[in-house]
C-alpha cells in the first residue's frame, strides 16, 4: 500500500504541476503576444496557437483536478430529498458514470489523437496529435480519482452558507 500511496502522491503532484506551469507559460505567452502586437506592431505566428494548446491542456487537466478534488458541480438538492437507499444508490451511479467518462475518454482520445498525428499545427509545426494526447491523459487521471471516490463518502465536499461569516 505504501508503494501505491508514493506513486498516487507523484501522480497528483505531476498533474498539478503540469497545469500550474502550463497555466503560467500560457499567461506570458499571451503577455509576450499582446506586447509584440500592441508595441512592436508584430505577432509571432506562433503566439497565438501555442497559447490556445496550452488552454486546451489546462482546461482538462483543471476537469481531472476538479475530481480529485471533488470541485465540480453536484446537483445534491434533490438526490438529499430521497430515502438514503437512493441517495447511495444515486452515489455509487454517479462514481460509476464518472468512471465510464474516464474509460471512453481513454479509448476515444487514444483514437483521436493516433488519427490526427498525420497532421499538423501551422503555426507551431508539431503534430496536432500534441492537442489531443490531453484527452486519453485525462481519461487516466478521471479513471484513477473515479476509482478512488468509489472507496470515499459523498461526491462533492460540503459548503456551509455562511462561510467566513463569523458571529
Amino acid at each position: 500500500m505504501a508503494v501505491y500511496k508514493k506513486i498516487k502522491t507523484f501522480l497528483d503532484k505531476l498533474l498539478l504541476y503540469t497545469a500550474l506551469i502550463m497555466l503560467a507559460a500560457m499567461t506570458i505567452v499571451i503577455i509576450h503576444q499582446v506586447f509584440s502586437r500592441q508595441i512592436l506592431d508584430h505577432t509571432p505566428s506562433w503566439s497565438e496557437e501555442l497559447s490556445r494548446v496550452l488552454f486546451v491542456w489546462v482546461a482538462f487537466l483543471g476537469v481531472a483536478y476538479g475530481f480529485k478534488e471533488k470541485l465540480h458541480i453536484g446537483v445534491g438538492l434533490v438526490v438529499k430529498m430521497l430515502p438514503k437507499k437512493l441517495q447511495t444508490f444515486f452515489e455509487y451511479l454517479a462514481k460509476l458514470l464518472i468512471i465510464g467518462f474516464g474509460i471512453l475518454m481513454i479509448y476515444y482520445g487514444w483514437h483521436f489523437t493516433t488519427l490526427m498525428g498525420s497532421s499538423t499545427l501551422p503555426g507551431l509545426r508539431l503534430p496536432s496529435s500534441i492537442l489531443y494526447i490531453v484527452i486519453p491523459i485525462t481519461g487516466f487521471y478521471t479513471l484513477l480519482y473515479g476509482i478512488e471516490l468509489l472507496f470515499v463518502k459523498g461526491l462533492y465536499d460540503d459548503y456551509d452558507d455562511d462561510v467566513g461569516s463569523e458571529g
